[in-house]
């Protein structure tokens, strides 16, 4: 299958794509909704392993993204990130926050399946996706 069809790739971009507001702030609040999702599955350890390989295997891309970890605090858990993305043109903090949000997804997809991952993403972020790929998304 292409990657590019996947739908969990497909809601990311559609949740990523030109933001109108503070792209940090925005990508904060993806983070955030998905993190309490995954860590009531894989709990607080597992979600930091998965955040950190993201960063590492982003940061080939985008050497500039936090290796700094995440904070063990709810409210400042993106902290770094958030600090990295704001030192970045719009353009280049959506990118980044794109593709390691698909680099998190990929690893999470690898060991609960794509299906659960895309229940997971929908439900976290409030997206009521159609099952055909191609159809635009809803965020309700």
């Amino acid at each position: 299958m292409d990657p590019s069809n996947l739908q969990r790739h497909q809601i990311i971009e559609n949740l990523t794509t030109p933001p109108t507001g503070n792209v940090a702030d925005a990508a904060v609040v993806l983070w955030s909704q998905m993190a309490a999702k995954i860590i009531s599955i894989v709990g607080e350890g597992g979600f930091h392993s998965l955040f950190a390989r993201s960063i590492f295997l982003a940061q080939s891309s985008y050497p500039w993204l936090a290796t700094g970890g995440l904070s063990v605090q709810k409210e400042q858990r993106f902290t770094d990130l958030k600090k990295c993305l704001e030192a970045q043109t719009p353009a280049q903090a959506n990118a980044a926050n794109n593709l390691l949000l698909i680099t998190f997804t990929d690893i999470l997809t690898s060991l609960i399946g794509e299906e659960l991952t895309t229940s997971i993403l929908r439900s976290a972020w409030g997206v009521n996706a159609p099952n055909q790929a191609g159809k635009e998304f809803k965020n309700e």
